[in-house]
């Protein structure tokens, strides 16, 4: 028997209340997803930064103005997708997930992405593929390849903030997109 699907804001009532672990104590604001609860394509992040957490919203920053970017690249638009993170809350000073923290946290993001259904999952940097593909391999060795995860297919690719930081990152992410984009008109 298949488990029900929950719906978005019951997920997120229960996001809003939760304080399993301490950074519940320094958030600003939950992030909890933004998009098209139908979306055929669901991004993941890792975590809110700064201005996330100050807004409430996944993918506000330079980072998310570069992801609104590279989704031309792939034929698409912020609204027809849903963008969630392996994390809800903002780690302090941006730093790396904990694995306790991703533990407590991605039985949410399990609850979303049953919810939204999509038919791809694209992951954002290394925490989001690991965690969606069960893999120890970096991003590195997976991006821009068509995986399996259950009954979704999953497209990893470089975090959007690493090619900021990086630029020879840029050209693999546009391509990558650009295959994305192949790939959902086929």
């Amino acid at each position: 028997m298949t488990k029900p699907q929950i719906p978005l804001e019951e997920i997120r009532a229960q996001v809003q209340t939760c304080h399993a672990c301490p950074l519940a104590e320094g958030r600003t604001n939950v992030v909890f997803g933004d998009g098209n609860p139908e979306a055929r394509v669901m991004f993941i992040g890792e975590a809110p930064g700064k201005n996330e957490d100050l807004q409430g919203v996944p993918f506000v920053g330079a980072a998310g103005k570069y992801l609104d970017e590279l989704l031309g690249f792939a034929g698409l638009r912020r609204e027809e997708v849903y963008i969630a993170n392996i994390l809800k809350c903002r780690p302090p000073s941006n730093r790396d997930p904990r694995p306790e923290e991703i533990q407590l946290c991605t039985p949410y993001l399990r609850e979303q992405t049953r919810t939204i259904n999509p038919e791809v999952i694209v992951t954002l940097g290394n925490f989001a593929t690991k965690f969606v593909l069960k893999t120890d391999r970096g991003i590195t060795g997976l991006h821009g390849q068509l995986h399996q995860a259950g009954k979704f297919k999953v497209f990893p690719v470089f975090h959007p903030a690493a090619a900021l930081y990086d630029s020879s990152k840029k050209v693999a992410l546009e391509d990558d997109f650009t295959t994305l984009g192949r790939f959902l008109a086929s």
